[in-house]
């Protein structure tokens, strides 16, 4: 579950936290740390459903949701392609921005957003992506350090008494930028399905005997999730210490934004330090795509075979590249279309994965409470409540936003 698990660690690390986490920082201090743990412990049982339905049978989500009914695979797919190419579109802009911040910009953003995407999908069909992640690694490592210790030199600066001030909840812009936060906090929810798929993937390549225990596979997942929690917060207090702190506003293109990032490791750490942390981030961000696109490149063909009711789930190495070449392609067309202000886009992207978040983490309950499982391998009573209370509020959220949009 190594792999999956960081996999999962490396995309998460990836917009919520370098963008959207320094955002919330920016904007509101540490006002929103809850918010970023109460976002990440509402998700956690529907991704590690994920993992459980995976370990048990051998099989996807997607299998369990054919086991509903075929009207829960049409329901997620419905609720979840649709948005598929502006996630894309979303990743390639944020990686694109990194990259002009470190070497300048060298292209229009929508070009090199573009590019990002191609390379992306072309490391993918190159079967390029193991070594990739191996080096990424290394590089994910050195990210995690230095924003660490970014974070503790910032600490003195924190303005804490905003820790208590929640006069945001009577801001409606301040709200909707909630529902924004959560939704890539820490992943999109959809993500379960594909981590499903990564750790039967995971699990085939495994030798006989070396298959990990139910209890080791949700270890090896809760503790990359709990990394992930642990670095969102310190990409709040980041943004807070500096940001906030000097009244400096997120700027709202791309580049411009993710400039101000590195100026915040600039300021702790000094130029160097500044300048591997930034190519250790564009490496996390790139990576990130690559995991986006791989995972969405799985679903769809699997759906697709779990449909045809099919004994082999994973689709073939041809739906695989078509998958990934027409969600790519239609990620460039709302390059070039749809994208002005980069955050005020990707707050849309982020806000619709939140309002569709409640309806999968159903799916997600329903698959583990009522479809064919080992009785050991089902969730506690505690889970199944968190589960429950998750489905509850991210439905109000969601509400919520639509009355103030």
């Amino acid at each position: 579950m190594a792999g999956p698990g960081l996999i999962f660690t490396g995309a998460a690390i990836g917009t919520s936290h370098l963008v959207q986490s320094t955002r919330a920082g920016a904007m509101f201090g540490v006002a929103l740390l809850g918010v970023i743990v109460l976002s990440t412990l509402l998700k956690y049982p529907a991704y590690r459903f994920g993992v459980d339905y995976a370990h048990a049978r051998g099989r996807s989500l997607l299998s369990g949701y054919r086991e509903l009914g075929r009207w829960a695979v049409w329901l997620f797919l419905l609720a979840v392609i649709p948005l598929v190419p502006i996630v894309y579109a979303a990743l390639g802009a944020a990686t694109a921005g990194i990259f002009a911040a470190i070497f300048g910009p060298l292209l229009p953003l929508p070009v090199m957003a573009s590019l990002v995407i191609a390379l992306a999908a072309a490391l993918l069909f190159a079967g390029g992506y193991r070594l990739l992640d191996r080096v990424n690694g290394v590089l994910l490592a050195f990210l995690v350090i230095a924003t660490v210790a970014t974070t503790v030199m910032v600490l003195p600066r924190v303005e804490w008494a905003t820790l208590t001030d929640f006069g945001w909840t009577r801001q409606a812009t301040a709200l909707l930028f909630i529902v924004a936060l959560a939704g890539f906090m820490p992943n999109p929810l959809d993500v379960s399905v594909a981590l499903s798929l990564w750790k039967v993937e995971a699990d085939r390549t495994l030798p006989e005997g070396a298959h990990p225990t139910l209890a080791e596979a949700r270890s090896s997942f809760l503790w990359p999730y709990v990394m992930t929690t642990l670095m969102a917060l310190c990409f709040c207090i980041m943004g807070a210490g500096v940001m906030h702190a000097q009244d400096i506003t997120p700027l709202s293109d791309a580049p411009g934004f993710a400039g101000q990032l590195v100026d915040l490791y600039r300021e702790a750490l000094g130029p160097s330090a500044a300048a591997l942390a930034a190519v250790a981030a564009l490496s996390v961000m790139l990576t990130t795509v690559i995991a986006a696109i791989d995972a969405y490149a799985r679903t769809l063909p699997a759906a697709i075979q779990v449909l045809r009711g099919t004994e082999q789930e994973s689709g073939t190495r041809r739906q695989y590249a078509l998958s990934t070449l027409a969600l790519a392609g239609l990620s460039i067309v709302v390059l070039f279309t749809a994208m002005r202000a980069f955050t005020t886009f990707l707050d849309f992207v982020t806000s619709a994965t939140f309002v569709v978040a409640p309806l999968l983490a159903l799916l997600n309950y329903l698959v583990v409470t009522r479809c064919e499982m080992p009785e050991d391998a089902r969730p506690s009573a505690a889970i199944k409540a968190l589960s429950l209370t998750g489905v509850v509020v991210m439905g109000a959220l969601a509400v919520m936003y639509f009355v103030l949009v």
